[in-house]
Order: C-alpha cells, then sequence, then structure tokens
C-alpha cells in the first residue's frame, strides 16, 4: 500500500511509484513533481521519439529549479529490472552503465528521480560508437536579438538540404535554437564532428556578421554554431525537455514553416501536450554525411596547439572575476567588480561579460570573466584576486592524496594509489565549457 508520500500510476503495463508527489519543483508557480510527470506521460510519443534508444546522462533536480542540479552518468544501483541500460567506455578505458529509455513507464520512473531534462547522446544503444544524429547548436552571445538566431537557423537549413540532409528544427527551451539531422550510423565521432565543424564554418561564411564558428568564447560575435556538440560523451536536451526556467519553458520541436514567427516562451508544459509532433516523420529522414565532409575538406585545417606552451593564451584582454559554486554567487560578485570599476562597466558590450557554466565532476559550477577588448588600455583594470576560487575537483583531490580514490574513478589496471606524492590529474568529467544555449 503506498504511503501518503508516495503515489502509484500505471502506465505502459506497469506500475510506477512516484515519491513526493507534492513536492514542488517550480517555486513561483507552485509546479509539482506530479505536474512534470503527468507532462511528459502527455508528450510521451513524442518525447520517445527523440530520447527512445538512447543512452541519456541523468541531470537529476531533487529539489526543485531552485536547488542544485548533479549529473549522475551511470543509472542507480537500485532499479527496476525493466530499466535497460547500455555500457558506454570512455577514452580512459573506464566503463558505465546508462540509462536508455524504451516506453512510457521507463520515461516516468527517470522523472521520479529528479531529471526535467532528458539529455541523451548522439547514438542509440544498438551501436555506440557511431553517430545516427548530426547536432546543430545555435548559441548567441548575450545582445543578439532573437530575430538573429532566426536569421541564422534559416541559413543552417539552406546549407543542409544543399548536402542532402534533412535538418528538423526546435528551440532550445533558453536563449538558443536546435536543428537535427538523422544521418546513417556508419560513421565514426570523429568525422561527424568534423562534418559539423565543415558546416558551422560554412554558415559563418554565408553570413559573416550574423554568425561565427570561432571556438573561444571571447572570440565569438553573433550566433555560435557549436559543432562540438558533436563530440563523444556529450550530451544535449532533446524535443519535448522541460528547462529550469519558471515558466516551465519546453524544447519544443517545430515544423520549418513555424520557425520565422516563433516565440520560445509560447512552448511551456501547458502549451505542448495535445499539440501534433512537426517530427513525425524523422525516422525516415536518414541521410549521408559524406557531401559535408566534402564540404570540410575544402577548408583549411586549424593549425594544432603548439605542445609544451603550458596554459592558452587568449587573443583577448581577459581578467577573471570569480569561480563559485553556484550561479547566483558568480553574479552577486559581478556586481561587486562592477562596483569597484564604475568608469569600466558602462564601456563593456553584453558580450563582453562572459559567465560560463562549467561540468565538474557531478555537478556544474560557474566561472565570470571580462573581456576589456573596449576598454581603453590604459584605462584597464587589472587582474584582482578572485572574489571566490571554487574547485570542483576538491573533495577529488583530497581523495587521491589520501589514496582513497573511488573505483569509478580509477583507470583500468592502474597501479594501487599509494601516499607517495604522485602527478595529479582529473577525473573523466573534467570541467569544460557547457553551452547555455
Amino acid at each position: 500500500m503506498a504511503s501518503s508520500t508516495e503515489e502509484v500510476i500505471e502506465v505502459a503495463g506497469r506500475e510506477v511509484t512516484i515519491t513526493n508527489p507534492d513536492k514542488v519543483y517550480f517555486p513561483k508557480s507552485g509546479r509539482t513533481k506530479l505536474d512534470v510527470v503527468r507532462y511528459y506521460l502527455a508528450v510521451a510519443d513524442g518525447a520517445l521519439r527523440g530520447a527512445g534508444g538512447r543512452p541519456m546522462a541523468l541531470k537529476r533536480y531533487v529539489n526543485g529549479i531552485e536547488g542544485e542540479a548533479f549529473f549522475q552518468k551511470r543509472a542507480p544501483a537500485k532499479r527496476p529490472e525493466w530499466i535497460e541500460t547500455a555500457q558506454l567506455r570512455y577514452p580512459s578505458g573506464r566503463t558505465a552503465e546508462e540509462v536508455v529509455l524504451r516506453d512510457a513507464a521507463q520515461l516516468a520512473w527517470v522523472v521520479n528521480l529528479g531529471c526535467l531534462e532528458l539529455h541523451t547522446h548522439s547514438v542509440l544503444a544498438e551501436d555506440l560508437d557511431h553517430p545516427d544524429e548530426l547536432r546543430i547548436d545555435l548559441d548567441p552571445v548575450p545582445g543578439v536579438p532573437w530575430g538573429q538566431v532566426i536569421d541564422v537557423a534559416l541559413i543552417a537549413r539552406e546549407v543542409l538540404e544543399e548536402h542532402g540532409l534533412a535538418g528538423w528544427p526546435k528551440t532550445s527551451g533558453s536563449r538558443g535554437f536546435h536543428i537535427y539531422a538523422r544521418i546513417e550510423p556508419r560513421w565514426t565521432f570523429a568525422e561527424v564532428r568534423r562534418a559539423a565543424e565543415g558546416f558551422a564554418r560554412e554558415v559563418a561564411r554565408r553570413a559573416p556578421d550574423l554568425a561565427t564558428g570561432a571556438w573561444w568564447k571571447e572570440e565569438r560575435h553573433g550566433v555560435f554554431v557549436d559543432y562540438n556538440q558533436n563530440a563523444k560523451d556529450h550530451t544535449t536536451a532533446s524535443g519535448y525537455s522541460v528547462r529550469p526556467s519558471e515558466e516551465a519553458k519546453v524544447s519544443a520541436p517545430l515544423a520549418w514553416d513555424e520557425v520565422p514567427g516563433c516565440d520560445p516562451a509560447a512552448f511551456t508544459m501547458e502549451t505542448l501536450p495535445g499539440r501534433p509532433d512537426p517530427w513525425a516523420g524523422i525516422e525516415d529522414a536518414r541521410g549521408s554525411l559524406e557531401p559535408l565532409l566534402e564540404l570540410a575538406a575544402t577548408f583549411k585545417k586549424r593549425a594544432p596547439a603548439k605542445k609544451g606552451t603550458g596554459r592558452r593564451q587568449p587573443s583577448m584582454p581577459l581578467i577573471e572575476v570569480t569561480r563559485t559554486a553556484t550561479r547566483e554567487e558568480a553574479l552577486a560578485d559581478l556586481e561587486r567588480w562592477k562596483e569597484r570599476h564604475p568608469a569600466v562597466w558602462p564601456l563593456l558590450e553584453p558580450a563582453d561579460v562572459l559567465v560560463d557554466s562549467m561540468r565538474g565532476i557531478n555537478s556544474v559550477w560557474y566561472r565570470v570573466r571580462v573581456n576589456l577588448v573596449h576598454v581603453p588600455e590604459a584605462e584597464r583594470p587589472p587582474q584582482e584576486p578572485l572574489e571566490h576560487e571554487f574547485d570542483p575537483f576538491a573533495k577529488w583531490k583530497e581523495m587521491q592524496a589520501r589514496g582513497q580514490i573511488p573505483a569509478r574513478w580509477q583507470r583500468p589496471n592502474a597501479k594501487p594509489p599509494t601516499a607517495e606524492p604522485q602527478e595529479r590529474t582529473e577525473p573523466e568529467e573534467q570541467a569544460e565549457p557547457e553551452q547555455a544555449d
């Protein structure tokens, strides 16, 4: 018999227990965990069309959108026998069993874990080495209007079609825009990423004032065509994913005739159910990657980084303000920096303030930098001590120093840890920029 803190629902021929169904996930609107479960069941066909059959990382908001979210690659050890997993192998040789969704019961089960978003890989569980999806992430720099994002999306559609691929658009549920293209699963991750980079450079070539393929954030302008979303082990929020905004905006699949006038704010947990799925034909639209690979080959290869030169030297005059565990702390530190430099702040453009969300071992942390390129050199403030110096790997380093590295962080066939001094290396899920889209 279920307790008052549980609710058992019947779905796809199974009973799924929803714990703490009345727990509020969206404080201002009062939307609860059960509301999120009901939303996903109402859009299950579309959600599984995008996320079904793919290994997924669990991004869990166990305390709602105002609590700290954390990433969990490995499926929970305690799980129903009907939860499918696939074993992914990292470059280090370590492995992880990740959840694979096939039906609405499994979907409800992961939502009960606190997963608002469905963060899936670009491969199917049946073939983990060959992506079947090319993913285009259009990420505007601060200050870029929504209309410019749409203009770049329409150019991206032209480039895809000219190279034999059908693009399937969706809002990101945030500031950006996504376009997916199903491909035959016969190219490696490296080849797919190379094709995506060639695609990004072609879009930037056609619209140099609107788009960029520049990798370093401080060098970008307009809309960044993020080709690195096609790198191995990257995941993105699939269609119908609920995003952590008070409006409960959703990453909404669209038809192309909806794109020019679309408003991301119009797509929420309340408005998506009952809407025909514009991606219903995506499974019949697989294409070849060869034309894009041929396009990529026409661009001059970027010079590799020189070995032995240490940390990269930015091409822009950057200073760092803070590193924090939460976005709120980061923005508060930025306000203090602004107050200390009242003459500098008005000279900055929106894109000069870089608030980076960074992925740590199993959580996100934040870094704030300021690009002083628009400040006269004589008026540029120096690099100051950081407001905060949060280290996302502090716990890991402490454990490493004590010789207590968890087995899942150890490389296969590694020598047993000792108390002797040793060169430190970061664990598999090391910090890297996470696009805010």
